[in-house]
């Protein structure tokens, strides 16, 4: 018999593999301008990118509801990450019912009530299947930095001093909610199916999230970044925000394609 041959996703992504970190980076940004292209060109009202955003990290959760269902086990998953995802979500809906109480607000409150299910299952009726020693990352590396930044770097266009601090700890704590969860997969090596799906999920949210700003700046030549006020850093340090959240995820990101279009059931993270 003849030897099988590779797919055309085998090759390009063995091709990549064997090139040198820049040649990756060049590539994985001129991935990221042609999709940028295309979400500008198909999409016109810039408000749909954080509905799209808050809709897919709500069908991230639905997909950990259902392996927590169905196979009754909570290995892979970081408690961590989904208590830094609950809390940034109550404070985020905390400002926005009193600011806006729109459609946003309703998809995170939907997100968040889904969190606490699967903080609940974690926590108690699948609490033997968490493996607490690769849930590792000390949470007081984000909250406490978040809390400092917020209160110095904050919005000056929401009412209430208080809720101006509020809003920024949400906006920071969302950046690096993922960690403990990336941390967990890092300690693991290897990522079971539903648990990466997860994780896919919420790169696809921050790059929707991070690409409406890109937009904005764009489409307003720079102005969009002091909009919100004179001498006003906030918007910048909310759009860096963004930009970290989503370099963070990049990585697992290709990991993840990459595994997929080789037919791998099981990701590994590379050591």
């Amino acid at each position: 018999m003849g030897r099988k041959r590779s797919s055309p996703a085998t090759v390009m992504f063995g091709w990549v593999r064997r090139q040198s970190m820049k040649v990756k980076v060049f590539l994985g940004a001129l991935l990221g301008l042609c999709a940028l292209v295309a979400l500008r060109i198909t999409i016109k009202d810039h408000k749909y990118f954080y509905v799209a955003s808050e809709a897919i990290h709500a069908a991230g959760i639905i997909v950990l509801i259902y392996k927590l269902t169905t196979q009754k086990t909570c290995s892979g998953l970081s408690l961590k990450s989904q208590e830094l995802t609950a809390m940034f979500l109550a404070v985020r809906m905390f400002c926005s019912t009193i600011m806006e109480g729109d459609i946003h607000t309703f998809l995170d409150l939907t997100t968040f009530l889904s969190t606490l299910w699967v903080i609940y299952m974690i926590r108690f009726k699948l609490k033997s299947t968490y493996i607490k020693e690769l849930d590792n990352f000390p949470l007081y590396f984000v909250v406490v930095p978040s809390a400092i930044l917020a209160f110095f770097i904050r919005p000056y266009t929401v009412n209430s001093h208080l809720r101006r601090i509020f809003w920024a700890f949400g906006v920071y704590m969302e950046s690096v909610s993922v960690l403990p969860q990336l941390r967990l997969m890092q300690n693991a090596k290897m990522i079971e199916p539903f648990t990466a799906h997860y994780v896919f999920a919420l790169g696809v949210s921050r790059f929707l999230s991070c690409a409406h700003w890109i937009i904005q700046i764009y489409a307003t030549r720079g102005r969009y970044l002091y909009m919100f006020g004179s001498g006003n850093s906030w918007v910048l340090a909310a759009f860096i925000a963004e930009m970290v959240q989503t370099f963070i995820l990049t990585d697992f990101c290709y990991y993840y394609i990459r595994s997929f279009m080789q037919g791998q059931l099981i990701m590994r993270m590379p050591i």
